[in-house]
C-alpha cells in the first residue's frame, strides 16, 4: 500500500496515532504535498471535517499545515457535493467542535461549495441548530442564496426545521426573499406541509407572491395535496373567492391523479362548487372553453352540482375533469399540466388503451414544444417514452394483440416533432451549438423512430414524405458528443437501444442506409477526425463497412491519430478476411497520399475541391 492510500485510510478510521506514524520521518514539503492530494475527491482535512474527527482535523491542521480552505468532493446521503470546504463538510454533518476549530484556525466562514451553498445552509438543511447559531454569531450571512436562489431561511422553511426558521427571522432574515423562479419561503413551506411555520412567516409579515409559474402558496400546496395549509389559507381575508375556488378545485385534481382518491376528490370539488353559487346576486361562473380537446375525449368541465354529482358514476370522466382543471388554473406553461396528462396516457397504456395513451401524449408533446425551451429535459422524456411505446407495440411478443398495431401516422408524426425540436435548438442556440449530451439523446431517438419507421408498412407517398423529412433533418448537420453526426450514431454499437424493448439494435444496416439515401454525408467526421467507416471498423461490422464503401466513402482516409479504417480492421478477423483494402484503394488514393507525406506545396495552388480531397488522406 502506498503512503497515499495508508494516509487516507488512518484519516477516513480516525486512527490519529498511526497517522502520526505514517509521517513522523516524512520531510515537511512531501507533507504539505499530501494535504493537497485527493482521494475520491476529497482532501485529508476534508475527510476528517466530514466525518468529525477533530483530534486529527487539529493535527492536520497544526502539525502538516493542511489547506482550511481547499474543497473537494464530499456525499451526503447518495449525493455528491462537489467543491465543499471542510467547514460546510463539518457544518453539514453536525459536528460542531470541528466547526469551532475550523473558523479557529481561519476558515472562512462564508465560503461555498460549486452550488454556492455556504455552511450555514447546510446546517440548516439538516436541522444542526447549535452550529447556525455559532455560524450566526460568527458573521455567517442570513442572506447567501445558493445557485437557484434558494436562501437559508428558505430551505429551514422547506425541510420542517421550526426552531432554526424562527432563529434566523430573530436575527433578521428576509422573510419576502424570492429564488431565481419566484419562491419565497411561503411556498417552501406550502410544498412541505410546515402549518406551523408557514403561521410563523406570516407573523413576520410575509406576504402571498406569486413565482414565475403564477402560483402563490395556496395553489402550490393544493399542487401538493396539503390539505392542512390549504383549509387555512382559505379562511384568511387575503385569499380572494376567487382563489379560494382555484385552490379547492385544485386540491380535487390531484386527490385524482396524485392520491387517487375519487371520493376526497369529490368532496373539494363539492366546496368548490358551493362558494361558486354562494351568493344567487354574484355567481362566479366557470370560464367556457375556447375548444373541446379531442384527447380529453372532447370532455367539458361540470358545471352545476347535478353534473357534479353525476360524476361518481364515471370515474374516467373525473379523471378528465382533473386534468382539465389542472390545465385551465395551472395553464400549458406549468410542468405539472403536462406531467399529469403524460401520467394519464401511461396508466391508459397499461390497460391496453394505446389510442388514448397516443393521443394524450401528443397532445403533452404540442405543450412542452409550445412553452419550453427546445431539448429540455420534459419534452426529451416525452419523445423517449414515445419510442419506447411504439417499440413495445412493434415487439414480436405483443404481436396478435388488441390494440397494439403502429400506424405510420403516428410514428411519423413523432418524428417529424422530433426533427422539429432539433430545428428549434438548432435555430434558438445561434452561433454556438445546442448542448452536445442533450442533442445526442435526442439524435438517439430520432434513430431509433427511423428504425422503426422501416418495419411499419406505407404507400408510396408516404415513404417519400418520411424521406424527405429525413433529408431536412440531414440538412441541419446535428453532431451529439464526440461531433457524431447522425450516421456515426447509426453505425456505432454505443448508441443507446431506446427503451426496454430493443426492437431496433445499432450498429443499423437498415438505419444508415436510409440515411445514406436520404444524403447523408458518408465522409463526415468526427472530433478526432473519424469518419462513419472508422467506427464501422472499429466495430467490427463488414456489412455496415461494405455499404459505406460502396455510397463512396474513401477507405484510406485517416483520423486524428494518423489511422486509416484498415488500421482498426487489424484485430478484426472477420471483417478482415472480409473486406480487402486493396479493392477499395484507388490510383487517386494514392497519388493523394503521395502528395500529403511529401509536400505542402499544394495547399492553395489547386482547387478547393481538390483540396478537400488530398486532406482526406493526411
Amino acid at each position: 500500500m502506498d503512503l497515499k492510500t495508508a494516509v487516507f485510510n488512518a484519516v477516513r478510521d480516525g486512527k490519529l496515532r498511526l497517522l502520526q506514524k505514517l509521517l513522523e520521518n516524512k520531510d515537511g514539503h512531501e507533507v504539505i504535498k499530501l494535504m493537497g492530494e485527493k482521494t475520491n475527491g476529497a482532501t485529508p482535512l476534508l475527510m476528517a471535517a466530514r466525518y468529525g474527527h477533530l483530534e486529527l482535523v487539529e493535527y492536520l491542521l497544526e502539525c502538516c499545515s493542511a489547506p482550511v480552505e481547499v474543497g473537494g468532493s464530499v456525499s451526503f446521503d447518495g449525493e455528491t457535493i462537489e467543491g465543499a470546504p471542510p467547514l460546510w463538510a463539518a457544518s453539514a454533518a453536525g459536528h460542531l467542535k470541528v466547526v469551532q476549530s475550523l473558523l479557529g484556525h481561519g476558515a472562512s466562514v462564508n465560503s461555498t461549495t460549486l452550488t454556492n451553498s455556504t455552511p450555514l445552509r447546510a446546517a440548516c438543511f439538516d436541522g444542526h441548530l447549535d452550529i447556525v447559531k455559532y455560524l450566526v454569531e460568527h458573521s455567517a450571512d442570513l442572506e447567501v442564496a445558493n445557485r437557484h436562489g434558494h436562501t437559508c431561511l428558505m430551505i429551514s422553511c422547506y425541510k420542517g426545521h421550526k426552531d432554526i426558521a424562527q432563529y434566523l427571522l430573530e436575527k433578521g432574515a428576509d422573510v419576502n426573499r424570492k429564488s431565481v423562479k419566484g419562491n419565497t419561503a411561503l411556498h417552501d413551506c406550502a410544498e412541505s406541509g410546515s402549518l406551523e411555520i408557514m403561521q410563523m412567516l406570516l407573523q413576520y409579515g410575509a406576504t402571498m407572491e406569486q413565482d414565475a409559474y403564477g402560483m402563490t402558496p395556496i395553489l402550490s400546496a393544493s399542487v401538493t395535496g396539503h390539505t392542512n395549509i390549504v383549509d387555512y389559507l382559505t379562511t384568511l381575508p387575503q385569499t380572494s373567492h376567487t382563489k379560494r375556488i382555484d385552490a379547492l378545485e385544485l386540491l380535487g385534481a390531484t386527490f385524482v391523479d396524485k392520491k387517487r382518491d375519487l371520493l376526497g376528490a369529490l368532496k373539494y370539488w363539492k366546496r368548490a362548487m358551493d362558494l361558486r353559487y354562494v351568493d344567487s346576486n354574484s355567481i362566479v361562473h366557470k370560464p367556457e372553453p375556447k375548444h373541446l380537446v379531442m384527447a380529453y375525449d372532447y370532455a367539458r368541465e361540470v358545471t352545476n352540482a347535478e353534473e357534479l354529482d353525476s360524476l361518481i358514476s364515471d370515474p374516467d370522466e373525473m379523471r378528465m375533469q382533473a386534468l382539465l382543471i389542472r390545465e385551465r388554473i395551472l395553464g400549458p406553461q406549468h410542468p405539472d399540466t403536462s406531467y399529469y396528462i403524460r401520467y394519464r396516457g401511461a396508466v391508459y397504456a397499461d390497460s391496453g388503451n394505446f389510442e388514448r395513451c397516443i393521443n394524450l401524449w401528443k397532445y403533452a408533446l404540442e405543450m412542452q414544444q409550445s412553452n419550453l425551451d427546445p431539448l429540455s429535459p420534459m419534452t426529451a422524456s416525452s419523445l423517449l417514452s414515445f419510442a419506447e411505446l411504439f417499440s413495445f407495440m412493434l415487439q414480436d411478443r405483443a404481436k396478435g394483440l388488441l390494440g397494439t398495431s403502429v400506424s405510420f401516422e403516428d410514428l411519423m408524426g413523432i418524428l417529424s416533432k422530433s426533427v422539429m425540436e432539433i430545428e428549434r435548438a438548432i435555430k434558438q442556440s445561434g452561433p454556438m451549438p445546442p448542448d452536445p449530451a442533450q442533442l445526442s439523446k435526442a439524435l438517439s431517438i430520432i434513430l431509433h423512430l427511423i428504425c422503426l419507421l422501416e418495419k411499419v408498412p406505407c404507400t408510396a407517398e408516404q415513404d417519400h414524405f418520411k424521406k424527405e423529412t429525413i433529408y431536412r433533418f440531414l440538412k441541419l448537420q446535428p453532431c451529439g458528443k464526440n461531433g457524431y453526426s447522425p450516421l456515426h450514431l447509426a453505425v456505432d454499437r454505443n448508441t443507446t437501444c431506446v427503451g426496454r424493448y430493443p426492437v431496433c439494435k445499432f450498429p443499423s444496416l437498415t438505419v444508415a442506409s436510409i440515411l445514406l439515401e436520404c444524403g447523408a454525408d458518408v465522409n463526415s467526421k468526427d472530433e478526432d477526425d473519424n469518419s462513419p467507416l472508422h467506427i464501422a471498423a472499429s466495430n467490427g461490422h463488414p456489412d455496415i463497412m461494405n455499404l459505406l464503401i460502396s455510397n463512396g466513402t474513401h477507405f484510406d482516409s485517416t483520423n486524428a491519430f494518423q489511422q486509416t479504417a484498415c488500421d482498426l480492421l487489424d484485430e478484426k478477423e472477420l471483417a478482415r478476411n472480409v473486406i480487402q483494402p486493396i479493392n477499395h484503394t484507388t490510383l487517386q488514393c494514392l497519388a493523394a497520399r503521395a502528395i500529403v507525406k511529401h509536400s505542402l506545396a499544394y495547399q492553395g495552388n489547386i482547387p478547393e475541391k481538390l483540396e478537400a480531397f488530398i486532406l482526406l488522406h493526411r
